[in-house]
């Protein structure tokens, strides 16, 4: 669970009521027709621009924003110490025993390559292809995330027009048009938040995770080129390191 993504949008929602709380009631802030054009919109508007099977995926995607089962690097550095310790006591097919505990589809793979005896380079371009693709997959979900965060406000800029049209219409009586008012503003309130709180938060939030997971992808792919290699365990971690700035390397050979 990521707790950055959690705290902050609660409490961003929770200022948010407290403010309107301060000033007015909370159903003054709440319309039906806006929620639909700002929201709805919003949604047909990004299946317009991208093929459906593409947006479905997106919000599967979305949820690297608020829960991550990605390995830590100090995981990863220990886990290869150990598959190179084992190796170099009982040989690579050893390391067989170990697959079905591990939890990581990407370290799964590249073991069982390694294990199943393919030279280093294959190994490499298959794995640089995975990973190339996984990259895409994310970059699309935080592309699409970041169009929902254009659309939503020019949605409400859209509704805000519809309620002003409405007012002008009923301009003949005073009494309308303040509430027509009120809803014409409520559109743009609408745009606003769901744009800044939700979609573009979460595609920034995409774009570090795909980062970190790239990362982690990576340093997996070093390791198990290495390991191939015959690499001893120091110098797999020593290799594995050089992902990390020196003030979080820390060895288990000290």
């Amino acid at each position: 669970m990521d707790i950055a993504t959690f705290v902050g949008t609660i409490a961003t929602f929770i200022l948010l009521v407290a403010s309107i709380l301060m000033c007015t009631s909370l159903s003054a802030f709440m319309d039906v027709p806006s929620v639909l054009i700002v929201l709805g919109g919003t949604v047909c508007a990004t299946m317009i621009n991208y093929p459906l099977p593409d947006v479905i995926r997106s919000i599967k995607i979305a949820q690297k924003a608020f829960f991550s089962k990605t390995l830590t690097v100090g995981e990863i550095i220990a886990n290869f110490v150990n598959y190179a310790s084992k190796a170099r006591k009982e040989g690579i097919l050893a390391l067989e025993s170990t697959i079905p505990e591990i939890q990581d589809d990407f370290l799964k793979k590249g073991l069982q390559l390694t294990i199943d005896g393919l030279e280093p380079q294959s190994i490499t371009d298959i794995m640089e292809t995975e990973i190339a693709w996984i990259e895409d997959r994310h970059r699309l979900g935080a592309e699409i995330f970041q169009t929902m965060g254009t659309f939503a406000p020019a949605f409400g800029m859209i509704g805000t027009l519809i309620g002003l049209v409405a007012m002008l219409q009923s301009m003949n009586d005073p009494s309308t048009i303040g509430p027509s008012m009120a809803v014409a503003l409520i559109t743009t309130f609408y745009g606003a938040v769901l744009a800044n709180v939700l979609f573009l938060p979460i595609s920034g939030k995409l774009k570090t995770r795909s980062k970190e997971e790239t990362l982690i992808k990576e340093m997996i792919l070093q390791g198990i080129i290495s390991l191939s290699k015959g690499d001893n365990p120091r110098i797999i971690e020593q290799k594995l390191h050089s992902f990390l700035p020196p003030v979080l390397r820390v060895s288990t050979f000290d």
